[in-house]
């Protein structure tokens, strides 16, 4: 038997092994997030340790490495299955005991973030009330006591956090890599260095247009909390993290939604553009319980269609763009080509998968959005340019926030018993601009849910962003042949069109930086964010 037909066996036995668990896994997953249920959350640790056992086996992962290094293996489609396989069996060559422990110590860190609520005056609120009195208090008391309250979290975990990131290194060294975080990127097809070149230079070609953005956001909040520029704190800035940032142009995007369903202008938008995403909606859980994951994420359950979203709306701008986004991640999962082998039938990468959900998610912001789905016009032109402006803020603001947790985890997996604590604020002065009290040393950085339980992920969002910019021009310019400066795409069914046939339907069978290149005629580049929001 040559190498290609044993391969082909090994695939096929692969995948009857696997794809039972992996679904298994994602229905009880998805059942504890609504539920909170600690037993739900016991089963899917249960199933994913034996997932990670089922890769953890040597034999298997040294076959791999042998059909990975072969030159007879020569078939496209198996090559690239060989590259996917020896990455997804690396990541968990490593010791019975330590592969018990990460997970089970994942898992239950995954309950306590789900379960917590903040309290304020001993009474216990839901993030989606510290967002709401965060963006709109203008009393500075009480902005302090919400932001305190969003940190809350970070003393109940931070402890866990740094175990688990010493656990994680401890299982990378056992692969031969220096840390958690240099082997994340790796196995993810990314370069260190790459990345620290791309964030460097972002760094340079942003700081100079968000300081001065900075400066009148400054000015700003001076007048709205009656205290001088020199007393503005983190509480001050609209948001838990300053990812977003306040609201300080005359606009109202909450006034479009708040009578609105978000449910259906989601279906008619996606609809409109020749996503049809009715069957996604019905498996969804989208709407506030007791005890449910306050966040919103979406899960691809089996490869075959079942994709399910959660969220917890409100009729509000921040929950319009949540939906949008989350369905732009379940758009992608559904139309991948079911023709594919069941390994490939995955986005490519994170961040090209991001990069649809964050395209779709800015049309919240979108004027031509606005009007077509929710029948409200807006005729004043100074609305139309200072909405231009707060989405650029909120771009900006976005891609400073980034670089304090890519440069944050870095930090940490290189050296998990640093001061973590002034590391964290050392990055928020620098990135942010940020005026930290003196006198706070709090594990704000645990108040993050990412850097415990979605590790080396946030450098995605911002080559998401990237990506978001680039398909928004060629489709624009290239697909549609449009004279609207800033389309939302509504109605325009040549955007599914293409998205479905030379980017979804490719799923994983082409690395990240061939399908950008087979989409857009371009290898990913800053040039086009840049020129949105930027330049």
């Amino acid at each position: 038997m040559n190498i290609e037909q044993s391969f082909l066996e090994f695939v096929e036995r692969y995948e009857s092994d696997i794809a039972p668990l992996f679904k298994e896994l994602n229905e009880i997953y998805f059942r504890a997030s609504v539920s909170g249920n600690s037993e739900d959350y016991q089963k899917a640790a249960e199933l994913e340790l034996r997932i990670s056992e089922y890769h953890s086996d040597k034999e298997k992962f040294n076959y791999l490495k042998r059909v990975k290094d072969d030159p007879n293996l020569k078939e496209k489609i198996l090559k690239r299955i060989s590259t996917l396989l020896y990455n997804a069996f690396a990541r968990h060559q490593y010791e019975k005991e330590l592969l018990q422990q990460i997970i089970g110590l994942s898992n239950e860190l995954e309950r306590k973030y789900s379960v917590f609520r903040a309290k304020v005056d001993n009474e216990e609120i839901s993030d989606n009330v510290i967002d709401e009195k965060l963006a709109t208090t203008t009393d500075s008391s009480e902005a302090e006591k919400f932001w305190k309250a969003s940190k809350q979290i970070g003393r109940e975990v931070a402890n866990d956090v740094i175990r688990l990131a010493k656990l994680r290194n401890k299982a990378a060294r056992q692969l031969g890599f220096e840390n958690y975080f240099q082997m994340s990127l790796e196995l993810d097809e990314l370069n260190v260095n790459f990345l620290i070149r791309l964030f460097d230079d972002l760094d340079k070609r942003i700081s100079p247009t968000f300081e001065k953005l900075k400066a009148e956001m400054d000015e700003k909040l001076s007048e709205r909390f009656k205290i001088a520029k020199e007393d503005l704190k983190p509480w001050h800035y609209g948001d838990r993290f300053f990812q977003s940032g306040p609201k300080l142009f005359d606009l109202d995007f909450d006034s479009f939604y708040e009578e609105q369903n978000i449910e259906k202008l989601t279906r008619d938008y996606y609809d409109s553009i020749g996503l049809n995403i009715d069957d996604l909606l019905a498996k969804s859980d989208l709407y506030e319980k007791p005890g449910k994951y306050q966040h919103a994420y979406c899960t691809n359950i089996d490869r075959e269609g079942d994709v399910r979203v959660l969220c917890n709306i409100k009729p509000n701008h921040r929950w319009m763009s949540t939906m949008l986004h989350e369905f732009g991640h379940a758009a992608y999962d559904k139309y991948i080509s079911r023709k594919l082998p069941w390994i490939l039938r995955e986005p490519t990468h994170i961040f090209t998968t991001e990069a649809i959900a964050m395209l779709f998610g800015r049309m919240a912001s979108n004027i031509d959005f606005i009007e077509h789905l929710t029948g409200k016009k807006i005729a004043s032109e100074m609305f139309i340019a200072e909405s231009s402006k707060a989405l650029r803020s909120e771009q900006l603001i976005f891609s400073r926030w980034v670089q304090v947790i890519f440069r944050f985890e870095k930090a940490m997996y290189e050296n998990p018993d640093a001061n973590l604590n002034s590391l964290w604020n050392g990055l928020v002065k620098k990135y942010q601009m940020l005026n930290l009290p003196e006198e706070r040393d709090e594990p704000d950085w645990a108040a993050k849910i990412h850097v415990a339980l979605y590790p080396a992920y946030y450098q995605n969002y911002m080559l998401g962003e990237l990506l978001a910019s680039q398909l928004y021009f060629y489709i624009k310019d290239k697909v549609l042949h449009s004279t609207n400066p800033y389309p939302s795409f509504y109605g325009e069914k040549k955007t599914g069109e293409y998205l479905k046939n030379l980017f979804f339907s490719y799923g994983s069978l082409l690395p990240w930086n061939e399908l950008i290149s087979t989409a857009t005629g371009e290898e990913l580049n800053a040039g086009y964010y840049l020129k949105q929001f930027v330049i």
